[in-house]
């Protein structure tokens, strides 16, 4: 269907120079358009949404001028844009293409529009600050320096942590996220890994596992596991703890152990009665779980052993929760300021590690030699690592 021009002069010439040409028709027809039109036209809303026409031939190259004088023609008589006119030797000539509804044009092409996508991800970015949530302050921080394309693409797995319940494998997550087993690529978890502790939010590799040395032999519906007869320690999946019905041989005491390098260490030589647990960092719930059963059957004392840093604070308290639920003594153990003060190697605190800090020596019920140890990082500036001693 051919559509009639609408011609306005731009000078006040009684022959004008200069013009702009446009249809007065609703856009249509890009359904229609031929491929090698739609990758030319492609390349032209990249650009904007205003162009010089001599661009505009540049990006068609010599050999499809042709091509591109008709896609002009196509698209003024079609209503998807305007062309500016010049007078030359009496015959009109394009300056100025502007192309008219880009969003639209921009979806028909599978262009991202890059106004839109920035305000989505101004958008996104403050309702996900909003949660406040302090585990994923390194993973919302390190969105602000990407692209914003690569921005909304990983903001779609902060928003399926913060919804995701369970206790899984990585395979799991990335169902739970992305619809799909593999569609987290390896880059994408490599980032996850960097900014987020997975362990808190009971994402593992694989199948999680209890890793424990005790003096017990338990007792399970189809069989028996001596823990006393390992070299070291062992493995358990929290599906077999559950699966535990009795345990004989209790400890006279359970040691907790935050770094696994120092766990392993402590395992290999631990008294004949006393029984040693890794502590993977912040409490996961498949964990918590686990010692949960575990203490049902084998009550005892703990002592618990994390890093002298802030965030080993926070994890020595939460794990103690299981004991204080049961009206069982704890204590920490090597988390004093001596030994804090006594490592060779001293790291200085973050800014994450100082807010931490204040609402720790805010907390009233802080053991005592915490309070210290909080108090002596916060003098000093300086954290460590438990594996320097223990």
């Amino acid at each position: 269907m051919t559509h009639k021009l609408v011609i306005e002069p731009l000078d006040q010439r009684a022959l004008s120079q200069r013009r702009r040409c446009h249809c007065e028709v609703t856009p249509s027809g890009l359904e229609l358009l031929p491929a090698e039109r739609k990758a030319l036209l492609a390349r032209w809303v990249k650009r904007g949404g205003r162009s010089k026409w001599e661009t505009l031939l540049k990006d068609a190259g010599t050999a499809n001028l042709q091509l591109a004088d008709s896609l002009r023609d196509w698209l003024l008589r079609h209503g998807w844009a305007s062309v500016e006119e010049e007078r030359r030797h009496n015959e009109w000539w394009p300056l100025w293409l502007e192309l008219r509804e880009l969003p639209t044009l921009r979806a028909a092409l599978g262009i991202a529009d890059k106004e839109a996508e920035a305000h989505r991800w101004e958008s996104l970015r403050t309702e996900l600050i909003a949660y406040n949530n302090e585990r994923l302050v390194s993973a919302l921080e390190s969105l602000d320096v990407m692209p914003v394309a690569r921005a909304l693409a990983r903001c779609d797995l902060i928003q399926a942590l913060q919804r995701w319940q369970e206790a899984g494998t990585r395979r799991d997550f990335a169902l739970f996220a992305r619809g799909g087993t593999k569609d987290i690529t390896e880059t994408e978890w490599r980032w996850l890994e960097e900014t987020v502790d997975l362990a808190e939010f009971n994402i593992e590799r694989h199948t999680p596992l209890l890793l424990l040395s005790a003096p017990l032999q338990l007792t399970l519906p189809h069989g028996q596991i001596n823990l006393a007869a390992c070299a070291d320690f062992a493995a358990l999946t929290p599906a077999t703890v559950a699966k535990i019905t009795e345990a004989s041989g209790i400890p006279s005491r359970w040691h907790l152990i935050e770094n696994r390098t120092s766990f392993e260490r402590v395992a290999r030589k631990r008294a004949h009665d006393c029984g040693v647990i890794w502590l993977p960092g912040f409490p996961p719930s498949w964990w918590r779980d686990a010692v949960d059963c575990l203490l049902d059957l084998a009550p005892a004392p703990a002592h618990i052993s994390c890093d002298p840093d802030p965030a080993g604070i926070s994890i020595a308290l939460q794990a103690a929760e299981l004991w204080q639920q049961r009206g069982l003594a704890w204590q920490p153990l090597g988390m004093g300021a001596d030994d804090l003060a006594g490592l060779a190697a001293r790291k200085p605190l973050t800014e994450q590690d100082r807010q931490r800090l204040a609402g720790l020596l805010a907390e009233p019920r802080l053991p005592s030699s915490l309070a210290e140890l909080a108090r002596w990082m916060q003098e000093h500036g300086e954290k460590g690592e438990q594996e320097g001693y223990l």
